[in-house]
C-alpha cells in the first residue's frame, strides 16, 4: 500500500467535489475522463465525500478505479453524513447531484454507517484517509462547538479505533475554517494525523492559517492537505469565491494579481498551486475540476518555473504575508 509520500509524485492530488455534479451537471463521461486523465498524469491520491452530490463523486470514482490495483492508489473519504434511500429536491450547490436524502450525524452508529456506505460506492475494501466532514462554523454556526462535541464523543473515537486496527490509514478534520483543526489538535483523547484545510491556505487567503493552525500542525507532527488552491475557481477567472458569488473586493483583488503576474509572465494557477505547497506543514494540494485537460494542467503548473522577483513583489505589496514560507527552485 502506498504512503501518502510516494502517492504524491507531485504534491498534487485529485479532489472531486466538482464530480457530484457541484453548480452543474457534469455528463457521466466527461466524470470518467476526467478521473482517467488526472490516472494517467501520476496522480494516485484522490479525495472525495458523501457530500458530493449525494454519493455520486463517491460512485464515480469507485467506477474509474475499479481496474487498478488497490494499492496503487490512496482515497480520502469523510464521515458526518449518511445517504437514506428516501428521496428529497436538492438546492444550493450539489443541487444537480442524486436526490437522496442526506443526514448529518457526527455519532458513533452514524459514523459506522458512512463509511460501510462510501466502502461501497466506493468499490472496496478500504479507506486510506477519513476525515469528519464540515464540523464547522460555516455549516452549522452558532451550534458548531455542540456538533464538534458530538464528534469528539462519536467520529473520533471511531475514528482512533479504526486506525489501531489497521482499517484505515488516518483521520482528521476535514473542514473550511482553521478553528476546528486547531481544536482537534490540542485534544488529548483524540490524536488526528491528517487534517483536509479548504480555501484557507491560498494565494488568495492564508493569514488566519499562518496564526495558529500550520505553526501547531508543526508542532504536533499533523499533515495538513490544502483543498480549494483556487478558491472555487476566482482565481482562474471564476465567479465563485469560498462556494458563494464572489464579491467585488475579491474580484478586484485577483484583476490586480492578474497584472503582476502577466508581468512576471507567471501563471496564477502555477503561483496558486505552488504557494501552498511550499509551506512544510502541506503535504498535498488537492485541486478540484470536471475538465479532464485541467488536471493535465495542475501537474505541470506545480512544476512550472516562478522568478523570486514575482514573489518579492506580492510580499512587498501585501498580497502575501511575510510569514509565509515562499516557493523556491
Amino acid at each position: 500500500m502506498k504512503s501518502l509520500e510516494q502517492a504524491l509524485q507531485h504534491k498534487v492530488g485529485l479532489g472531486t467535489a466538482p464530480l457530484g455534479n457541484m453548480f452543474r451537471d457534469v455528463p457521466e463521461e466527461e466524470a470518467q475522463t476526467t478521473i482517467q486523465t488526472a490516472w494517467d498524469q501520476g496522480i494516485r491520491y484522490f479525495d472525495t465525500a458523501p457530500f458530493y452530490g449525494a454519493g455520486l463523486a463517491e460512485m464515480r470514482l469507485g467506477e474509474a478505479l475499479a481496474k487498478y490495483d488497490r494499492d496503487d492508489y490512496l482515497i480520502g473519504t469523510k464521515v458526518g453524513r449518511y445517504m437514506k434511500d428516501e428521496k428529497e429536491k436538492k438546492e444550493g450547490i450539489f443541487e444537480d447531484g442524486r436526490q437522496n436524502k442526506v443526514i448529518t450525524d457526527y455519532t458513533e452508529e452514524a459514523t459506522m454507517k458512512s463509511i460501510e456506505q462510501s466502502l461501497d460506492r466506493l468499490n472496496t475494501d478500504r479507506l486510506d484517509m477519513v476525515f469528519v466532514h464540515d464540523v464547522s462554523p460555516d455549516f452549522h454556526g452558532d451550534e458548531w462547538i455542540t456538533k464538534f462535541d458530538e464528534a469528539r464523543k462519536g467520529a473520533f473515537r471511531v475514528l482512533s479505533r479504526l486506525r489501531e486496527e489497521g482499517v484505515i490509514k488516518s483521520w482528521g478534520v476535514g473542514v473550511n475554517t482553521t478553528e476546528p483543526i486547531e481544536l482537534v489538535m490540542d485534544l488529548e483523547e483524540a490524536q488526528p494525523d491528517v487534517c483536509l484545510s479548504a480555501t484557507q491556505y491560498t494565494l488568495l487567503q492564508h493569514e488566519h492559517a499562518l496564526e495558529r493552525m500550520l505553526p501547531k500542525a508543526e508542532e504536533k507532527g499533523v499533515d495538513i492537505i490544502v483543498g480549494g488552491p483556487f478558491n472555487s475557481g476566482v482565481l482562474l477567472g471564476g465567479d465563485h469565491f469560498d462556494y458563494a458569488k464572489a464579491g467585488t473586493d475579491i474580484v478586484n483583488k485577483v484583476k490586480q494579481l492578474k497584472v503582476i503576474a502577466e508581468y512576471h509572465n507567471v501563471s496564477l494557477k502555477a503561483a496558486a498551486l505552488q504557494f501552498s505547497t511550499a509551506h512544510p506543514a502541506v503535504k498535498a494540494v488537492i485541486p478540484g475540476s470536471t475538465r479532464p485537460e485541467h488536471n493535465a494542467e495542475d501537474v505541470e503548473m506545480i512544476n512550472k518555473d516562478i522568478p523570486q522577483s514575482f514573489w518579492s513583489e506580492l510580499v512587498d505589496k501585501g498580497f502575501i504575508s511575510q510569514r509565509a514560507p515562499l516557493p523556491t527552485r
